[in-house]
């Protein structure tokens, strides 16, 4: 049930910045999810065809781009995807790592005219 206050934010972001672009509608917003994010792409629409009735983005199209989790190793810093939840780093073998990448939830862009 998070999603419903991620996307009070994410449309607040868009409406603001379609405001700001002087724009009439909104046609697509391009939302970048991290796979560590726990935000559901099916739950994130959802509560986006609800929220945006009646606002200048209604109806708009939201474009889900994932990226993968980001692991830099502690030991000798080689920066890699983790696959099947191993995180043992693929140079040299060691579970010692930072999560660089993955948590990201943000609008990359939006199509407005």
């Amino acid at each position: 049930m998070h999603e419903l206050s991620i996307v009070e934010s994410l449309l607040s972001v868009a409406l603001e910045n379609a405001e700001r672009a002087e724009a009439k509608r909104i046609l697509k917003i391009y939302v970048v999810v991290g796979d560590l994010s726990g935000v559901v792409d099916e739950s994130v629409s959802f509560y986006f065809t609800f929220l945006s009735e009646n606002t200048i983005a209604a109806g708009a199209q939201i474009v889900f781009t994932h990226t993968p989790v980001r692991l830099r190793c502690r030991t000798c810093n080689a920066v890699f995807t983790h696959e099947n939840l191993d995180f043992h780093c693929p140079t040299c073998k060691e579970q010692q790592v930072d999560v660089i990448g993955g948590r990201e939830l943000y609008v990359d862009k939006l199509e407005v005219e």
